[in-house]
C-alpha cells in the first residue's frame, strides 16, 4: 500500500508519554503514565491503542501499561525481565513481546529496534523494588520509511552516534529535565551525535526537580541545524 503524503503524528501526553499515529493509522503508545500531573484529563484514556512500547520499569513509565493493554487488547514490547513481570501481573502471554537491545522486530506493520540507554530500571513488587532489566530506547521505522528515535530515560552517551549512523532517524524524542536524566546541554549533544533534524523534548516540567526547559535546549543547540519543537500536553505535531 502506498502511504506517500501521509504523515506520522506525535501527541505529547505529558512527562515521557507519547501517542504516535503512523501513516496507516496505527496508534503507538510510549511509556504510558497517563495520570501524570501534566496530562489533561481529556487525554488520559485514549480511544485506540495498537501497540505499547516500554523503555524500562520505573513507575512514571509503566503506571498505566496494564490498564491500557487490557482495555485495547494490544501487544506490549519490552525487555525480557519486564515481560516476565507483566505476565506475572496478569497480562496474557500472547500480548507480551519480549526482546532485547540490538534486536529488531516487525510488528503492526512497523520495524521496531531496541537500542541502548544509560539509566536504571526496577519494578515494584509488594512494596519492594526489584530488578527490571536494563533500560532501553527505540528506533521506529514507519510504513513510509520515516524513522524516529525515542530515547527513554538516559544520559547522553557516545554510541548515540552509532544509532544515528545505523538508523538515520529524522526526529528524536529526548529527555531534557535534568536530575534523573540528561538536561538541555546534554540533550543538545545527543541530538548532534544522532544527526537528527528535529527534537521533541520530554521528561521535563512534571515536578520542580525536572528543571530543564526547551528554551535552554534551543540555546544549547545554538547554530546547529536542529529544530526544537516543544508541545503543550495534548498538542499534536504532524
Amino acid at each position: 500500500m502506498n502511504y506517500l503524503g501521509k504523515e506520522t503524528t506525535f501527541q505529547w501526553l505529558g512527562h515521557a508519554t507519547f501517542l504516535v499515529e503512523t501513516p496507516s493509522g496505527r496508534k503507538v503508545l510510549f511509556d504510558p503514565w497517563l495520570g501524570n500531573p501534566s496530562c489533561p484529563e481529556e487525554f488520559q484514556n485514549p480511544e485506540e491503542v495498537d501497540l505499547i512500547l516500554l523503555t524500562h520499569g520505573h513507575f512514571d513509565h509503566v503506571a498505566d501499561v496494564i490498564p491500557q493493554a487490557t482495555k485495547h487488547g494490544c501487544r506490549v514490547v519490552c525487555n525480557v525481565e519486564m515481560a516476565f513481570w507483566l505476565k506475572k501481573m496478569g497480562l496474557p502471554e500472547d500480548q507480551v513481546v519480549e526482546m532485547n537491545k540490538g534486536g529488531s522486530i516487525e510488528i503492526c506493520g512497523l520495524r521496531v529496534t531496541m537500542t541502548d540507554a544509560k539509566h536504571s530500571s526496577s519494578v515494584e513488587v509488594d512494596g519492594v523494588l526489584q530488578y527490571g532489566g536494563e533500560p532501553a530506547g527505540f528506533v521506529i521505522e514507519t510504513e513510509n520509511e520515516f524513522r524516529f528515535y525515542y530515547a527513554g530515560d538516559t544520559c547522553v552517551f557516545s554510541d548515540m552516534a552509532l544509532i544515528g549512523e545505523l538508523y538515520s532517524p529524522t526526529l528524536a524524542i529526548l529527555p531534557i529535565g535534568d536530575h534523573y536524566t540528561m538536561g538541555p546541554r546534554e540533550a543538545a549533544k545527543a541530538a548532534h551525535l544522532l544527526g537528527v533534524q528535529m527534537v521533541l523534548p520530554m521528561h521535563y516540567g512534571t515536578f520542580p526537580l525536572l528543571s530543564g526547559t526547551p528554551d535552554q535546549l534551543r540555546e544549547s543547540v545554538g547554530s546547529l541545524p536542529i529544530q526544537v519543537i516543544d508541545l503543550e500536553p495534548g498538542q499534536i505535531l504532524e
